[in-house]
């Protein structure tokens, strides 16, 4: 007998998540609003750092692309996610979401490599920087990311788009720290390697970005069972429920954002309730472990047959097989 919990489109409730239209709609109003201001930001970044001839300005400006691009694609994927399942795509879209994470992902290690691949040619012949201009670009990067990481953090974060977006911002914090203190050490002591060495800090940033979006993202691809939640744990769980015989076939995976998911095959008794037990192993699955979206499949124990074969032609001992 199959059991599947409710089925959550966006726009319903699951995982303990609640993501209503209204809220769907202040997400991306919120993510628009970031989005402007990052844009505005890194154009003017992109022709101070071109004037001043400092790779650290470059290179947050390159980051703030990817920043600007996740927050773009993030926008996309979210009005793809929110048509409703039909036809061949039985779950909708949600799954959208992680294919963006896994582009600005991708596009974050090849900018970070890049920047690498720069600021040591930097360390090796160093340019001649505008330390001043140089500060008073970082320190207006704080002040936007700032802004855009207030925007971003009354957003839902159990989003992965989302959250992406905002670990972006919060990376761009620190890079313009970098490139603030790169810049002050250029005015005070003419240490003009500082803005190679601030470039590899921000690369290096970006990279630690750039792995947990990949990570992430390839968990969804692979199907793997999400991050905190451990399979043989829930089996253990279910299987010491009252009725339960055996449980295999177990499966947990997520299919997008904090939308994981379940199915498993229950043996019970032969006397035994089996609706009675799959309610109570739904009610196990929410209460315990958040999973609302099960698929179950309760059968009875069948009777075990023995077959007499004789052991040798013309004799009457026997033995029994399984």
């Amino acid at each position: 007998m199959g059991a599947h919990g409710p089925r959550h489109a966006n726009g319903g409730a699951h995982a303990g998540h609640a993501h209503g239209v209204g809220a769907g709609e202040r997400d991306r109003r919120r993510l628009s609003l970031a989005l402007a201001l990052i844009l505005g930001f890194m154009l003017a970044e992109v022709i101070a750092g071109a004037l001043v001839h400092s790779l650290a300005l470059l290179s947050d400006a390159a980051h703030m692309l990817a920043d600007a691009g996740a927050i773009g694609l993030a926008l996309f994927a979210i009005r793809l996610a929110a048509r409703p399942a039909r036809g061949a795509m039985t779950y909708g879209l949600g799954r959208a979401e992680i294919l963006s994470a896994q582009f600005n992902g991708a596009t974050l290690l090849v900018l970070a490599l890049l920047i690498v691949y720069e600021g040591i040619r930097r360390l090796i012949t160093p340019a001649d920087v505008g330390g001043a201009t140089v500060v008073v670009v970082a320190l207006a990067g704080i002040a936007v990311n700032l802004a855009a990481t207030s925007i971003l953090a009354k957003a839902n974060r159990s989003s992965m788009n989302i959250e992406g977006a905002f670990q972006h911002i919060l990376t761009d914090l620190a890079a313009f720290a970098f490139t603030a203190i790169a810049g002050m050490l250029i005015i005070t002591t003419g240490f003009r390697r500082a803005d190679g060495i601030a470039s590899l800090l921000i690369a290096a940033i970006m990279l630690r970005a750039a792995y947990a979006l990949l990570r992430d993202s390839g968990r969804v691809f692979l199907e793997a069972a999400p991050r905190g939640i451990d399979p043989d744990v829930i089996g253990r769980a279910m299987a010491g429920q009252a009725g339960v015989s055996e449980v295999h076939d177990l499966h947990v995976w997520e299919v997008g954002s904090g939308f994981p998911a379940l199915s498993a095959h229950v043996l019970v008794g032969r006397e035994t309730d089996c609706h009675a037990v799959r309610r109570d192993l739904e009610a196990l699955l929410k209460d315990q472990f958040a999973l609302d979206h099960t698929t179950l499949q309760v059968e009875h124990q069948r009777d075990e047959l023995i077959a007499i074969e004789p052991t040798e032609p013309g004799m009457g001992s026997t033995h029994g097989t399984l």
